[in-house]
């Protein structure tokens, strides 16, 4: 196995911060609107208030970027290089969540991305169970959230058929 130095494992810590970061941000690119849609959107009584999300959103991402990292630390990417590619995976389809629901209004769409993306959450925790359990641990509340994200797809789907068709 090859052994990381601490100046690697800092730069490394940086590019899945960035990583992990290029996908918040193409995210973010999509919800420039969340407002607009979310405020229009009949909701549920459980429905959060949209100022939630960002920093939900922030704290989420930076225990996702730790995560990769400290799975990552342990022999780089041929170490875990199944691991680390459910990450990858799971943070090209978050990205497409909210282009699916937010900027093209596709609710049953972004309903199946959240599915998807759920198991590959789950996946992606096991994969990292067998490399570094705190990293699998830091990727317990993201699997939470977007389990809550999800049955909220649902209901927001069903409530705005003429907003989410």
């Amino acid at each position: 196995m090859h052994r990381i130095t601490g100046k690697q494992q800092f730069i490394g810590l940086v590019g899945w911060l960035v990583v992990t970061g290029i996908a918040a941000f193409a995210g973010s690119m999509a919800s420039r609107r969340s407002e607009e849609v979310y405020g229009q959107l009949v909701q549920p009584s459980w429905a959060p208030p949209p100022e939630v999300f960002g920093p939900v959103w922030t704290v989420l991402y930076i225990l996702m970027a730790l995560a990769a990292w400290l799975v990552w630390r342990h022999g780089g990417f041929a170490h875990a290089r199944t691991a680390l590619s459910l990450y990858l995976v799971q943070l090209v389809v978050n990205a497409l969540w909210s282009w699916l629901f937010f900027a093209w209004q596709m609710g049953a769409a972004a309903l199946l991305d959240i599915a998807l993306m759920w198991m590959l959450v789950v996946a992606t925790v096991v994969a990292f169970w067998r490399h570094n359990r705190l990293a699998a641990l830091l990727l317990v509340p993201y699997l939470a959230w977007i389990s809550f994200a999800a049955m909220l797809n649902l209901r927001l789907w069903q409530m705005n058929p003429s907003v989410l068709g």
